[in-house]
């Protein structure tokens, strides 16, 4: 049995061989725990389940001095933030899009480094990321200040660049099931720790209708569909399941009772996360690590569940605690070493 087929028998609520899991690290906090071990390359004890790819639409390109610009126009700063940075300047100073002009979803170019990266997925399971896919899509390209109020003030412009966003990302979606990913994951952030940012009545307004034709366009094409969002956003759930969520992520216990929504949620929407990266992580024992490693891998067991961090686990986590963290994982029976 591969990891793919582990993952795959978890998104389909099947009692899996061990809870399959997945564990993103940021840059500076995977060289602390690169030093700690002793090693270069952490993929032999991470052992991941996932192979993550992305069109190179989404790289970034030098700014000058800590910045970094992508392909939509977007500038950011990276002094801080080394892996996304910081957003300082965006293209759509005012409400229009006349002028601009997205760069081609069907460059070849795009799509090079993901196919020779699939071809090497030694039996784990394939997921084609788009990031920034909506929602945070508009706000880099128009600021987020300046979008709410267009949702208020000018809807109609709305319309017009989320449409605009959406069709793009259609293509996107296209050229990446012809790559033949198992899965389609689309990231964008909804929610704050209190709520969501725009609130139910504008997401269901302006989000959910473009969201639902790109879960469409994936799971007409039978690939998994996974949606990452930050923040307390648990009132989306039922909204996300009728138009065809297969997974969530990153499912934050400092927002929401990730237990409780499991249990709620079987059979329907599986989740990917669920370990602190707020708390636990970085300031818990390594018995309180351990213990809700074993929690969260003891709710899995019946399916629904990859494992992971609640996010790209940050600098500030002990080295010994993921060391720990990891530990609990490889003792399940039948896991791979």
């Amino acid at each position: 049995m591969t990891k793919r087929d582990v993952v795959i028998d978890a998104l389909k609520f099947r009692k899996p061989a061990y809870v399959p899991w997945s564990i993103d690290l940021t840059t500076e906090c995977a060289d602390r725990l690169k030093a700690h071990l002793g090693t270069a390359d952490l993929s032999s004890f991470l052992t991941p389940h996932f192979l993550t790819v992305g069109p190179g639409i989404h790289d970034f390109l030098p700014a000058g001095e800590h910045l970094v610009r992508d392909h939509y126009g977007t500038t950011w700063n990276r002094e801080i933030d080394k892996d996304i940075g910081i957003p300082i300047d965006w293209p759509l100073k005012e409400p229009t899009l006349t002028g601009y002009t997205f760069p081609d979803p069907n460059d070849p170019k795009w799509y090079a480094g993901p196919a020779q990266r699939l071809a090497q997925a030694n039996g784990r399971f394939t997921r084609f990321s788009i990031g920034f896919s909506l929602y945070e899509r508009a706000w880099c390209l128009r600021g987020t200040e300046d979008l709410l109020m267009d949702m208020i003030e000018r809807p109609q412009f709305v319309d017009e660049l989320l449409d605009a966003i959406c069709d793009h990302n259609l293509v996107l979606v296209r050229n990446a099931i012809d790559l033949g990913v198992d899965c389609i994951h689309f990231g964008d952030d909804y929610g704050s720790q209190r709520g969501l940012i725009m609130g139910g009545a504008f997401w269901r307004r302006f989000i959910k209708p473009r969201l639902a034709r790109m879960y469409k366009a994936a799971a007409t094409a039978n690939k998994f569909v996974s949606q990452h969002s930050c923040g307390g956003v648990q009132e989306l759930f039922d909204d996300l399941v009728d138009m065809g969520l297969n997974m969530f992520n990153p499912f934050q216990p400092e927002v929401m009772d990730i237990f409780e929504i499991q249990r709620r949620y079987h059979g329907r929407l599986a989740f990917h996360g669920g370990m602190s990266i707020q708390q636990t992580l970085p300031f818990g024992t390594i018995p309180e690590v351990r213990d809700l490693a074993r929690r969260l891998i003891q709710a899995g067991q019946a399916g629904g569940y990859v494992f992971a961090p609640s996010h790209a686990v940050p600098s500030d986590v002990p080295p010994e605690n993921l060391v720990a963290m990891v530990e609990v994982l490889k003792a399940q029976p039948g896991a791979p070493q």
